[in-house]
């Protein structure tokens, strides 16, 4: 059994993704669920409207599922700093995510806390630093089916496809900084 990263910046596309993998008959964890759960959320941190987090703790309360047989997949904008064996990093153009933050009545400083960050590939780098294999899939246009398929190619053996660096946002830098 395996736990799989679903990760990107808030508004990429996990939760339509996690949608998409249960209905194919997976077994998808919802991080920020299963941290009330377990009560492990941390202090608020009030200025930037999050809660902290015990990656060490949620990491041990993550032990229920590795003894699911196949794929399990772990949904969230923390799922690549868990143990796990592959992270998925899902992208989105910056001037569509803001509006997907802004459909979800985010702040305008919290959409562009957040566009900065996809714009910079805050998520794919931290993903990066790690030694565990990295695949990085545009979900701007696509459908949340067509994401999935390219997970299943990947975790199928085509590790090569969806490589990072294959998304580049750098030339929208100017708009957001």
């Amino acid at each position: 059994m395996s736990l799989i990263a679903i990760t990107g910046t808030p508004g990429t596309g996990k939760t339509s993704v996690s949608a998409e993998l249960r209905g194919r008959g997976y077994t998808v964890i919802d991080i920020n669920e299963h941290l009330r759960k377990h009560n492990l959320l941390g202090e608020k941190d009030v200025p930037r409207d999050t809660y902290n987090v015990d990656m060490e703790a949620l990491n041990e309360s993550l032990e229920e599922y590795r003894s699911i047989p196949g794929n399990v997949f772990l949904d969230s904008h923390l799922a690549h700093e868990c143990d796990c064996s592959r992270i998925i990093v899902l992208r989105c153009k910056p001037s569509i995510l803001a509006e997907r933050l802004r459909a979800r009545a985010y702040s305008e400083a919290k959409v562009r806390e957040n566009v900065q960050a996809e714009v910079l590939d805050v998520i794919l780098c931290e993903a990066t630093d790690s030694d565990i294999p990295v695949n990085e899939i545009d979900c701007t246009e696509g459908t949340p089916s067509d994401a999935v398929d390219f997970i299943e190619r990947i975790l199928n053996g085509e590790t090569e496809i969806c490589l990072p660096g294959s998304v580049d946002w750098s030339g929208e830098l100017e708009e957001w900084f």
